[in-house]
Formats: C-alpha cells, structure tokens, sequence
C-alpha cells in the first residue's frame, strides 16, 4: 500500500518536471531563424558579369532554398516582411591546371555576391551583436571544371550559384 501512495504522488511529479525541463526547447527550423518575419521579397539580383543570366539563376537558386529551407515564404514587395537583395560584383574563371598544349585542363569559375537583409522599416535584420557585419555581406562562391571529361563552364557556374545560393540563406540563421 505504501508503495501505491508513492508511485500516485511520484508520476505527477515526474511529469511536471518533464514538462517544465522541455519548456524552453523548440523544435524545427523555426528556432534558427529571427522571431517576427514570415515572409521575404527576393528582387532580381543585379550582375556586373557580361555573362547573360547569372542574377536570374542566382536569384532562381536563392528562392528555392529559402523556400526548401527556412519557415519563410516569398511573397511580392508590397506584402513582405523584409527584403534580401544582392548582387554579384565579379564573376571570374581562371585556368587551375594548363596542358601542354596551352589547352586548360582543369578550370575555377569563382563569384563574389554582396548581400543585405533589411525588414519593412529600413533595418538591418541580423543581429550584429555577436559577429560585426556591415550592412551588405560579401560572399564568395567557387566550382571547378574538367573541360576534358565532358563538363561545361555553364555547369561549374550552376554549382557556384548553388553553393552561393546556400551561403546566402544560411547567413539569414540567427547566431549561435
């Protein structure tokens, strides 16, 4: 009988403190991002590069992580919570491993993008207490090609915007 009384008295106890130990934990991906914004306007990425596309791919590859990534949708500019812009400043591909023959064996294309996050009111919405950032971020992404073994400069410049793209969203995580 004494061990009944004990065991009536000890399961509400365990649970509250369970519920109370879990109290301050989130879970999903909400947690990662700032509190407030629901919802970001992507306009279309501007491009120094005389190569045609890049700030529309760039642009493409960023909304689709967002989307694929965060708890944020992307909706139009009147109806946006804040605005990530950016643009590319250099685009480049430079020979890693020449032949011979003068003929490149192995190639880098590199981009550099300047980004900025900015909310409904003008201000910057990464918290720079921890880690101090100017306004816009400069970001830089790279990609190899083997021209010889079938790959494209189009390819490499699709990782490099990928892998761009995926700086860009996580730069948009609030810090540790």
């Amino acid at each position: 009988m004494n061990v009944k009384k004990r065991i009536r008295v000890a399961t509400p106890l365990a649970a509250l403190l369970l519920l109370c130990g879990c109290a301050a934990y989130q879970i999903g991906n909400e947690s990662l991002y700032p509190a407030g914004i629901r919802t970001v306007h992507v306009p279309m990425f501007d491009s120094n590069s005389f190569r045609r596309g890049l700030g529309e791919r760039l642009t493409e590859a960023v909304v689709k992580e967002i989307e694929a990534k965060t708890p944020y949708k992307i909706v139009d500019d009147a109806n946006a919570d804040s605005v990530l812009s950016g643009a590319i400043v250099s685009e480049r591909k430079s020979v890693l491993v020449p032949s011979l023959s003068g003929d490149a064996r192995e190639v880098q294309v590199a981009m550099s993008v300047q980004v900025s996050w900015i909310d409904r009111h003008g201000r910057m919405i990464r918290d720079t207490a921890y880690v101090p950032l100017p306004e816009e971020v400069s970001l830089a992404g790279t990609s190899n090609v083997v021209p010889e073994v079938g790959q494209s400069i189009a390819t490499a410049q699709q990782q490099a915007i990928c892998r761009m793209a995926e700086q860009i969203v996580g730069l948009m995580e609030k810090p540790w």
